[in-house]
């Protein structure tokens, strides 16, 4: 046991050795990591409720508790709106203070003010412009990429979990079962998944466990070709017939031999999966058949530029983002792919 935990290790050791020895793949994967981490924290980074204040010697942090407009000597009872002017003769006060979030603006914040008709180009108050509801670009490209990405961790997770089942299962009994499988994913794989979407989108409200839903029916299959490749080749191998002589059971000599050496293949393809998960919910989104109307989304923003061309800010920093995030999953993958690779020196 101590033995197989030492050889692990190793093998661990190794492979971040042969891992961080391309500069391009360790400065993709902290870049990458920075900015999604940074991301998770998107209400503090851009919202249009301040972090923490204080009014009359009281602090209040209207970031996680909502104060009706009362509690600072206003007339509504719904909650403060804290850029009207009412708010802003309060802060004004002596002895009062606010802290706002570098970017004042939340995803769903409607700039009211703007001096020229929306979608309005970059400016002191919205950096990145507005959309064409008078929207912050810059708080909806912060929300809309967290968005995507945890969307793309989940779908390929879920995919990850039922490909490995599904393939191993196939590889390692084989015969009846692996022939009866292979012809229910040929039919499957043979159904129209746009179409399916379409109909689904017209039946139910759009959300994303919905879309989580049904693209998981679908995303396993790709994953568990090659997890059944490796389980035939490895359900021959003279330590799993060693493991059969000793009485094992079926899930352990899964479980405990053959997946560990045949997560290869998985562990290569998850950057590519992550980044094909994220430009799926762009490209239905773009197409009317994703997330919500007033969700945060990168395929809304580029759909939004399509539609007004003269608005650059909208195509050119959505286009940025989704590339830019594009292109460091592929840097990590082709790194995580080469240093897997035996042959490395």
């Amino acid at each position: 046991m101590v033995k197989e935990m030492i050889n692990t290790t190793n093998k661990y050791s190794l492979f971040w050795d042969r891992f961080k020895s391309n500069r391009r793949n360790l400065y993709s994967l902290y870049i990458f990591s920075f900015i999604f981490i940074l991301s998770l924290f998107a209400e503090v980074i851009s919202n249009d409720k301040p972090i923490i204040m204080s009014i009359d010697d009281n602090i209040y942090i209207p970031i996680l508790i909502s104060y009706p407009e009362t509690e600072f000597g206003g007339v509504f009872d719904t909650e403060a709106d804290y850029k009207d002017e009412f708010m802003s003769q309060r802060f004004n006060d002596d002895d009062n203070w606010v802290i706002f979030p570098i970017n004042p603006h939340s995803y769903n914040s409607i700039n009211l003010d703007n001096a020229t008709p929306n979608p309005s180009s970059p400016s002191n108050y919205n950096y990145l412009g507005t959309d064409d509801r008078g929207r912050d670009v810059l708080a909806r490209l912060i929300y809309g990429f967290r968005l995507s990405v945890i969307f793309a961790f989940i779908l390929t997770l879920i995919g990850v979990i039922i490909g490995i089942f599904f393939g191993a299962i196939q590889g390692y009994f084989a015969g009846r079962t692996d022939l009866y499988l292979q012809r229910f994913i040929e039919i499957w794989s043979s159904m129209p998944e746009l179409y399916i979407l379409i109909i689904f989108s017209s039946l139910f409200e759009p959300s994303i466990l919905l879309l989580i839903i049904l693209l998981s029916l679908f995303g396993w299959m790709g994953l568990s070709d090659y997890v059944r490749a490796e389980f035939l080749k490895g359900r021959n191998m003279e330590y799993v017939i060693a493991a059969r002589t000793m009485g094992l059971s079926n899930s352990q000599i899964i479980l405990k031999h053959i997946l560990p050496n045949s997560m290869v293949s998985v562990i290569t393809f998850l950057p590519f999966r992550i980044s094909g998960a994220i430009l799926i919910l762009t490209s239905l989104d773009f197409l009317g058949l994703g997330v919500p109307p007033n969700t945060p989304s990168l395929g809304e923003l580029l759909s939004q530029g399509k539609e007004n061309v003269e608005a650059w800010w909208l195509s050119l920093t959505t286009f940025s983002v989704l590339v830019g995030t594009l292109m460091l999953l592929i840097f990590i993958g082709e790194g995580v792919r080469e240093s897997l690779d035996s042959r490395s020196s």
